[in-house]
């Protein structure tokens, strides 16, 4: 009879903080190596991260599941724009090329503007980033639940077309929404995967887009994803930056997040651990 893997594993005594995070600690060792199980397990994260940044995004895919929700949100069909980067190769070697949008995506921005002659306040751009997985996965979900918030938020929401863009950055939001004419975008992008998140979502948000921006002028809300962040999480969070963003008219390090009060109607307030509610 075959022993057990486990009587050759020396266990290692934060092994039960596992039960709280994906993080690879407390994972023993065999002699002086890792086990046998870790060390498979942590070749397959590697190689999920190095696919979810060489996949390309279906867009076509993405679109017919997302077309649902533009035409609840009662929005215009979207835009399917590219980067200046030519292909994946280009875009991870030149990360200039990716932050802004090529000549004839950025026509085509230019001719809605000009054919509408309107304004907006948010405008949304869905960028493929660092992780198509990551977009595959939450934007759909995470749109439902910021489409509805928007849609019962007692102040109005004038939305543009969605962008989808693909070999994009952060800061191609910027050009998107000055073209656009959009007073803030909105940049849900796929993040650079770690070993135990290849499908994480970052929201960037940003006031009075235009190109040139620093990151400073942004807010983040980042590890977007089903084993992460939740999406009525993320969406509370945003929405508090929207809203303050607005009122403030501007985003960034001058924007502080404090979600914990409540700013959708019926929502309840968040407790924060780090602050004490009890009165000296």
């Amino acid at each position: 009879m075959g022993h057990s893997d486990k009587q050759y594993v020396t266990p290692n005594a934060w092994q039960a903080l596992r039960t709280y995070t994906d993080a690879r600690i407390g994972l023993g060792r065999a002699g002086v190596s890792l086990p046998t199980s870790e060390l498979l397990d942590f070749q397959l994260a590697h190689a999920q991260a190095q696919d979810a940044v060489h996949q390309p995004l279906d867009v076509g895919a993405l679109v017919e599941q997302i077309n649902p929700l533009i035409y609840e949100c009662g929005l215009d069909p979207c835009h399917s724009l590219q980067s200046r980067a030519p292909d994946r190769p280009t875009y991870l070697q030149r990360p200039d090329l990716g932050r802004r949008l090529d000549d004839a995506s950025a026509e085509i921005l230019r001719q809605y503007a000009f054919t509408n002659h309107r304004a907006y306040d948010l405008a949304i751009a869905v960028v493929d980033g660092l992780s198509s997985r990551a977009i595959a996965e939450n934007t759909q979900p995470f749109l439902t639940e910021l489409c509805s918030a928007l849609k019962h938020d007692k102040d109005e929401w004038s939305l543009a077309p969605l962008s989808i863009v693909t070999q994009g950055r952060v800061a191609i939001g910027d050009e998107i929404g000055y073209l656009i004419n959009a007073r803030a975008v909105l940049v849900m992008v796929g993040e650079r995967p770690g070993l135990s998140s290849p499908d994480s979502l970052g929201l960037y948000l940003t006031w009075d887009p235009h190109v040139g921006l620093k990151d400073a002028r942004r807010n983040c809300i980042s590890n977007v994803r089903k084993a992460g962040l939740d999406y009525p999480d993320a969406v509370r969070k945003l929405m508090y930056l929207l809203k303050e963003s607005r009122r403030m008219q501007l985003s960034g390090v001058q924007l502080k997040e404090r979600s914990e009060e409540p700013v959708i109607e019926g929502a309840q307030p968040q407790q924060n651990f780090l602050i004490s509610n009890e009165k000296p």
